[in-house]
């Protein structure tokens, strides 16, 4: 079963550097994020091995959310071999976030 990576500031960089990534910034307090957290579940078990899913808690990275400039959150970045491509601000459809990163792969 897929699982999303936890990014935190030790491990982002190489996790982003190579193939696809979503990327989603997100924070407990916010509602639109915990509506999101199903779809990136699902995402993580039907793009395994394809991209990286992948989770920011902007309260706990935010050193992360300033180097990207989140400033709002859920901002999903979808990022390729390290450069962001991509990015999507507030909750969308798990088959919008699916086709972008098809799109990519």
């Amino acid at each position: 079963m897929g699982k999303y990576i936890d990014l935190t500031q030790d491990n982002f960089e190489a996790t982003v550097n190579s193939g696809v990534s979503l990327v989603d910034f997100w924070a407990p307090w916010c509602g639109p994020c915990r509506m999101l957290a199903p779809v990136i579940d699902q995402l993580a078990e039907e793009f395994e091995g394809k991209a990286n899913i992948c989770k920011v808690n902007t309260d706990e990275q935010q050193d992360l959310a300033v180097k990207y400039a989140v400033r709002s959150v859920p901002t999903i970045l979808f990022i390729k071999d390290g450069e962001v491509v991509d990015q999507m601000i507030g909750a969308a459809s798990k088959q919008a976030f699916a086709d972008k990163l098809n799109s990519l792969i």
